[in-house]
């Protein structure tokens, strides 16, 4: 009976993990109800999950660890947000010039679907955007190098700043780890940030592009201001109350 009890509570926090990589957040009685337990048992489960640094709780459930996170496993998180965002932000990529794309999954996303360059730059400090930026027509893809963040799969440290600072961008697409209404973006981690400023520094405007689920979140490294971002870009309708906080900040998408 135990072996049981513990497979059961195994297969129960896998579908937990499944819940949160698909809707972006675990809502503790619309779980219970989904797995056909009680809410004290979920409650259990997400505190088993905090303590293996799978998960944050909140009140009320469940949201993403904040911590640094593989490409291919922030990829997988909110695919269907990704796409919707992806949609809206590809008519604000120039056809030509240049443009800066961070190392997010989300841009990389955006990067996936991108069509209609004829003579454009693109400059990234993620190997897989490169990569994705490499299969486009019409696109010079530029990979900004320096220090391999191995947690990340991104390129950091002085070196990468350096480069992501030579060359004048009309836009830098970037996300983020979470977006709060008062503290501006952050990150999880430092380094992350230095480089996302340096790309900032370098372009006329910065396009945020970023799911509902991390707003209103505050990561370890303070990142962009709201007076360095033109527009942010989410899944939402641009009139959704979930907004509301934002729309004196900068544009919405």
């Amino acid at each position: 009976m135990a072996t049981t009890s513990t497979v059961d509570a195994e297969s129960r926090r896998e579908r937990l993990l499944e819940i949160l990589d698909t809707d972006g957040i675990i809502r503790l009685e619309a779980a219970a109800e989904r797995l056909g337990v009680s809410p004290m048992t979920v409650r259990r489960d997400l505190a088993d999950l905090e303590n293996d640094g799978r998960l944050r709780r909140v009140r009320g459930g469940a949201v993403p660890s904040l911590r640094p996170r593989s490409f291919v496993e922030r990829m997988s998180t909110r695919a269907e947000a990704k796409l919707v965002i992806a949609e809206k932000a590809g008519a604000l990529v120039p056809a030509s010039g240049a443009a800066a794309f961070d190392a997010s999954s989300t841009v990389g996303t955006l990067l996936s679907r991108l069509d209609g360059a004829s003579d454009l730059s693109i400059a990234t400090n993620s190997f897989e955007n490169f990569q994705a930026a490499r299969r486009l027509q019409g696109v010079t893809a530029l990979l900004v190098g320096g220090e391999a963040e191995e947690r990340t799969d991104s390129f950091v440290g002085l070196l990468a700043c350096q480069a992501a600072g030579s060359l004048h961008y009309s836009r830098f697409f970037t996300s983020c780890a979470a977006a709060d209404p008062v503290r501006g973006t952050s990150e999880v981690t430092l380094a992350e940030t230095q480089v996302k400023l340096a790309f900032v520094a370098a372009a006329d405007e910065t396009v945020l592009l970023i799911d509902s689920t991390k707003l209103g979140q505050r990561a370890l490294a303070r990142a962009l201001d709201w007076d360095r971002i033109s527009l942010m870009v989410t899944e939402l309708d641009p009139g959704d109350e979930r907004l509301d906080a934002y729309r004196d900040l900068t544009e919405l998408l």
